[in-house]
């Protein structure tokens, strides 16, 4: 048995994992629709939840990565679509 005492993940820590996974999807739905009016949004919500850290650093450092890369495809989706960007 494990003396070790079980830590409890404060609730910054479990607003952060979902502002991550928000970012997420919100990233990767501007892909295909408006670019400009989702993915800044996206990239605002993963620095966030980097910023308050705790257990969700690796999927917060995701979503930032994520929503870097879906920023250009995105861009770049809708210029060679030419669909509106905002």
């Amino acid at each position: 048995m494990s003396s070790t005492s079980y830590e409890r993940a404060r609730p910054a820590e479990t607003v952060a994992g979902f502002l991550a996974a928000a970012a997420i999807f919100v990233s990767v739905t501007g892909i295909a629709y408006r670019p400009l009016r989702l993915i800044p949004l996206a990239i605002m919500l993963a620095l966030i939840a980097t910023g308050i850290g705790g257990r969700a650093t690796r999927l917060a450092t995701w979503a930032v990565a994520i929503s870097a890369v879906s920023f250009a495809s995105g861009m770049a989706a809708a210029v060679i679509t030419s669909n509106p960007l905002w």
